[in-house]
């Protein structure tokens, strides 16, 4: 049947405006941000804040009661061995500390003398035993005496000899108390200062008191070390600690030096220990020490660094971006773009690092995804990105 010219023209507008009125109404493409599959190297790191401290750190206390003298030494400067960090001079007796301190020499005086009496006596009896045993040596060899008498006078001769021994430590013990309370009497009655000397060759970390005053016995005076021996302290969660291992590569960031630090896991506390957090949390943290492998003089004593604990890597895994990934019901899926759609695909992932996942099936080199996927999107819906 021919239609007539009205009949076209009408057809046609009719087509026209069908086709205006589908690209009017047609949802526009949704707006998405993507990613690349790619192939590279890829880390697991357990990343903390860490704080620095000196390997062996020594702190110098007060060996006396008694007045500090000024410490000429200040903080950074280098000491060695024996040389002299502080000087105190020890506090006058009064009548009643002096009889008390004489009292306590003289006990120490008479304890050893009632030790030198019984090494002597113990030396007296060990050297009879001696002689006993040789001359019964010689008579169980001549067939005199049975062989249980001549093993009765070696075990005699063998036991004095550890009293001997233990005589002569208990002289030696004896000696050094009672010189050491004599000596204490004596500094008081002299007035000489006593030293407190560095145990090693370091610098002065920190000088506790460093005007004259009165300090007490055991007060803290100084801190003496190495600042080059240097080791990390990093508190980490209790339950990512477990997965860290001695001999972890530690990688040392934002310290304040141009380059990047390297260390190695050197011991993992056995005790954790509970910190609240910023948000009121108390959480159960252990600390995990790193030794650095190259030392920079700039790093000092309580800095604070990053640290990255490598758990595990590989130098060229297949990866998609750990935004990209969501769970399904089973196991992990991923929105590919495919001719301006998102399509849904299930993955298998392998490692999961901070910023990238490996992929072991599901995905190819160069395909793009969709990173941080909305709840609007959908299998098959028309997408835009905005690269």
């Amino acid at each position: 049947m021919r239609l007539t010219k009205t009949q076209r023209i009408a057809t046609v507008a009719l087509v026209f405006a069908g086709i205006v009125l589908f690209l009017v109404f047609r949802p526009s493409p949704l707006p998405v941000d993507s990613g690349v599959v790619t192939r590279g190297s890829l880390q697991v790191v357990l990343e903390e804040e860490g704080v620095t401290r000196v390997l062996d750190r020594y702190v110098l206390a007060a060996p006396v009661t008694g007045r500090l003298m000024r410490v000429t030494l200040a903080e950074g400067d280098s000491v060695r061995k024996g040389s002299v960090v502080a000087s105190l001079l020890p506090a006058e007796f009064d009548a009643r500390e002096m009889r008390e301190a004489t009292a306590r020499a003289g006990s120490g005086r008479a304890a050893l003398d009632e030790a030198i009496a019984r090494e002597r006596s113990v030396m007296l009896n060990l050297d009879q035993a001696r002689k006993r045993s040789a001359r019964y040596r010689n008579l169980y060899g001549e067939g005199a005496i049975s062989k249980e008498s001549y093993e009765i006078a070696e075990k005699e001769a063998g036991v004095l000899q550890k009293e001997a021994e233990a005589a002569r430590s208990n002289v030696a013990s004896s000696r050094y108390s009672y010189e050491a309370l004599q000596s204490h009497i004596d500094r008081k009655v002299s007035g000489r200062a006593v030293n407190v000397l560095s145990p090693v060759d370091g610098k002065v970390l920190k000088i506790h008191e460093k005007s004259e005053r009165v300090m007490n016995a055991g007060a803290p005076l100084a801190d003496v070390g190495d600042p080059s021996a240097i080791e990390i302290v990093i508190d980490v969660l209790s339950s990512d600690a477990v997965r860290a291992r001695e001999g972890c590569r530690v990688i040392i960031t934002d310290w304040g030096g141009g380059r990047d630090l390297e260390g190695v896991v050197k011991t993992i506390e056995p005790a954790a220990f509970t910190k609240t957090s910023a948000l009121g949390i108390e959480e159960k943290r252990v600390n995990i020490i790193a030794v650095l492998k190259n030392y920079d003089p700039a790093l000092g004593d309580n800095f604070r660094v990053q640290a990255k604990i490598v758990l595990t890597e590989a130098p060229s895994v297949l990866q998609v971006p750990v935004s990209s990934l969501f769970r399904g019901k089973s196991d992990w899926n991923v929105f590919v773009i495919e001719n301006g759609k998102a399509v849904r695909k299930p993955v298998t992932i392998g490692m999961r690092g901070t910023w990238q996942a490996e992929v072991v099936k599901g995905l190819r080199v160069g395909e793009r995804v969709v990173v941080h996927p909305t709840n609007d999107l959908q299998d098959g819906m028309r997408v835009k990105t905005s690269d």
